[in-house]
């Protein structure tokens, strides 16, 4: 009797465990994958690879050279005809018969007005050139800085939770140990309080990592929902140049300042072209007619010459309009010039003040301020650390993650812009090799 009841609970077991585990496979199965883990140049790469925009850039580049090969050409000869009835009458005669002639004309612009939009279509070039190395170099900044956002939001993010956590814990703890007790009260209020900013934290970090991620994949062309992680970049802070040095590049190298320039360039070709076009466009070619009448026929072979007469509009105001747009391109480049002082030694200050704020850090203190907090978790519990302790010192653990994180954020958008308005090669800031993933 024993032995019968003994095996039906084994057995009813078994078959209990042969019909959960298919459930528990599943439920494995589906779990999210994890996020695949990419270094941040190989971030960059990838968005100067598969960037949707950038066919933009080549579309205009292609429509300029095209501009340009029809800039070069000659202009289309012209045919015309006319054909009508042809009669004759005269000392009681009369006749009729056909008259049809053709003309084949060539126009032949005034020497030089070829060449001079040739060199209009040429700065057009020059011009979408620019537009898509300007465009390339500011995309791989910004994918470098939300690259490393997304790693400073996901550690944040991490240690915010790692925190809350670790109230939470203590909180239950606390009330178990004595309910009723006034102390036990006043700590786990003290608990909750900083568990609910620690956790207040951990969701701003983890919204910050969506918006970050949801930029980088519309950016390199991915699915907004791509998941993704950014592996640790260890970054190394050049120091930047002297200021004159930077003003100096800048003026060379700055992608605004060459544009402008360019359209100069372009706006001085237009004033020459717009005095060219003064004179007007010859058109040459042969002109044939025919004329017949009864059994009479007169053919006609000669050149015919076309010329406009510049009476009523002598393309004095398509000048003057061209000179004042030509002023307006100069002012707006010394407008931009020292528009450009500004921004370069404003974003060297800010790089350089981030790089003075991090040279105070030790390689090694956040670890520290993370093992400090665990020890004050540990001794706490054995009552050795009294509660404003512990709790100064998880405080001082997340805003010692936060402050190097964000600094280091902040000089490299600093970097990024010195970069974009100086042209400088190499970068100020590089990844240390090789990258080390969480």
């Amino acid at each position: 009797m024993s032995a019968r009841k003994f095996v039906l609970p084994l057995s009813l077991t078994a078959a209990l465990v042969g019909a959960m585990a298919p459930t528990a496979n599943s439920q494995a199965n589906n779990l999210p994958a994890p996020a695949p883990v990419v270094a941040l140049d190989a971030l960059v790469a990838d968005a100067l690879a598969q960037n949707p925009e950038i066919k933009f850039y080549d579309a205009e580049i292609a429509a300029a050279k095209a501009g340009r090969k029809t800039a070069g050409r000659l202009g289309n000869p012209e045919l015309s005809g006319d054909v009508g009835q042809k009669r004759v009458s005269g000392a009681g005669l009369a006749a009729e018969g056909v008259a049809w002639s053709v003309t084949l004309a060539q126009p032949f612009e005034w020497p030089g007005r070829i060449g001079l939009r040739k060199a209009i279509a040429n700065q057009d070039l020059e011009l979408a050139h620019l537009g898509r190395e300007r465009f390339r170099v500011a995309l791989a900044g910004r994918v470098r800085t939300l690259g490393y956002g997304l790693f400073a939001a996901q550690e944040k993010s991490l240690a915010a939770s790692e925190v809350a956590g670790r109230f939470r814990a203590l909180r239950e703890i606390l009330v178990q140990r004595d309910p009723a007790g006034l102390t036990p009260l006043l700590e786990t209020r003290v608990i909750e309080a900083t568990e609910l900013n620690a956790q207040r934290k951990a969701t701003a970090a983890a919204l910050a990592t969506e918006t970050a991620l949801l930029e980088i994949n519309q950016l390199r062309g991915a699915a907004p929902a791509t998941p993704l992680a950014v592996s640790n970049p260890q970054l190394m802070f050049e120091p930047a140049a002297e200021s004159a040095a930077l003003l100096a590049r800048a003026r060379t190298n700055n992608f605004e300042l060459r544009f402008r320039a360019a359209e100069l360039a372009q706006q001085g070709f237009r004033v020459d072209l717009a005095r060219n076009e003064r004179f007007p466009t010859l058109r040459l070619g042969p002109t044939y007619s025919e004329e017949s009448v009864g059994n009479d026929r007169e053919r006609i072979l000669g050149v015919g010459i076309s010329l406009p007469v510049p009476l009523w509009n002598r393309g004095r105001g398509d000048i003057e309009a061209a000179q004042a747009r030509q002023v307006q391109a100069e002012v707006s480049i010394q407008l931009a010039e020292r528009e450009l002082q500004r921004q370069v030694l404003a974003a060297v200050s800010s790089y350089e003040a981030r790089r003075r704020e991090m040279a105070k850090w030790r390689p090694d203190s956040v670890q520290h301020f993370k093992e400090a907090a665990e020890l004050a978790d540990r001794h706490y519990r054995l009552g050795a650390v009294p509660i404003s302790t512990y709790v100064e010192l998880q405080k001082q653990y997340l805003e010692a993650v936060e402050s190097l994180l964000e600094t280091k954020l902040e000089a490299l958008e600093a970097a990024a812009r010195l970069e974009l308005l100086t042209g400088l090669t190499p970068p100020l800031v590089r990844a240390r090799s090789p990258e080390v993933a969480r």
